[in-house]
């Protein structure tokens, strides 16, 4: 497969550190020297699912298709006000589109799983023309007494439509049972029968165990899939992480051998935006021209879970 358009949506309001630092024992220095962030996008007044749609027409937008000629919507989302009906079918109405829609969860990886499933679904002969949204609002997971979690997140969606074709050169998704070390828990409804207590429980996370993981299964994920594609690791022109931390996205850098130049970020100005981070980074890129022709592409994500995913990608200017 390959993609044909990208689009993303952010929400008005610019949390900066200084601002943090007003109601948290933080700092603007303390955010950046650890995390390299300097603001992120925050939900106010807007609904999560009017981003996704937003992303979505303008990934259509540049693909030069419209909602009817799309054959499949999967969206990737972990939080939204809605239990049901999915994200996806309420991207879905925006659009007026007439095809199939389903979430799925694998927290930030979820835009490698989709584009694994959208590849699957191509190639099972099911749809063509496929639209990918991913949309986050991880700012309502955290507590915002914790400096831990909450300077980390912000929300936004990025969106990619892709169609048939031979760019996509190899792909992997993995799940590593390590429920605990990044996890939130919520109280459901109450019924007269639960008799077990239960508790909410904002996001909490094992900086040092995720920090590990995350660089490890980056590094393992991004060396076996461009094996797979048969290349080496210096024929990639960009890789594309999930925008979690510069700390990470540097270690892994080392890690590969390669010059951080090859690694383009914006974590710096959006946070942690969960699955949605890697499309965006994409459309951002795109959108400035710095996307060329047959460039290889490498895409790697992590998450709660512990998911992870990689891919690369053939990048392709012919949206035919």
């Amino acid at each position: 497969m390959k993609i044909i358009g990208t689009g993303s949506a952010h929400p008005s309001f610019t949390l900066t550190n200084d601002m943090l630092a007003s109601f948290l024992e933080t700092s603007d220095e303390w955010i950046t020297s650890r995390t390299g962030i300097k603001q992120r996008q925050v939900i106010t007044d807007e609904e999560l699912k009017d981003l996704a749609a937003d992303a979505a027409k303008r990934a259509l937008q540049n693909a030069g298709l419209s909602p009817r000629d799309i054959d499949f919507i999967i969206c990737s989302n972990v939080v939204n006000e809605y239990a049901t009906p999915s994200l996806a079918c309420l991207v879905h109405e925006a659009l007026d589109a007439s095809c199939p829609s389903v979430d799925i969860n694998a927290a930030c990886t979820g835009f490698i799983y989709a584009l694994q499933i959208a590849e699957a679904y191509q190639k099972a002969g099911m749809a063509k023309n496929i639209l990918i949204v991913c949309a986050e609002e991880p700012t309502r997971m955290v507590d915002w007494n914790d400096r831990r979690t909450c300077v980390l997140f912000g929300d936004g969606a990025g969106a990619v439509v892709v169609t048939e074709g031979d760019n996509l050169k190899a792909i992997k998704t993995t799940n590593t049972s390590l429920t605990e070390v990044l996890v939130e828990k919520r109280v459901l409804e109450p019924t007269p029968f639960i008799k077990k207590e239960e508790v909410n429980k904002p996001l909490f996370m094992s900086g040092q165990e995720v920090f590990k993981n995350a660089v490890s299964s980056a590094a393992r994920d991004i060396k076996e899939v461009v094996a797979k594609a048969g290349l080496q690791i210096a024929d990639i022109d960009l890789f594309l992480l999930h925008q979690a931390n510069m700390r990470i996205v540097e270690f892994v850098a080392h890690m590969l051998g390669e010059d951080k130049l090859k690694f383009p970020h914006n974590v710096e100005n959006y946070g942690n935006t969960s699955s949605a981070s890697i499309p965006m980074l994409l459309d951002e890129l795109n959108a400035q021209g710095k996307l060329k022709n047959g460039q290889k592409l490498v895409l790697s994500a992590f998450g709660a879970g512990f998911t992870t995913g990689a891919c690369v990608l053939e990048w392709a200017t012919d949206k035919n």
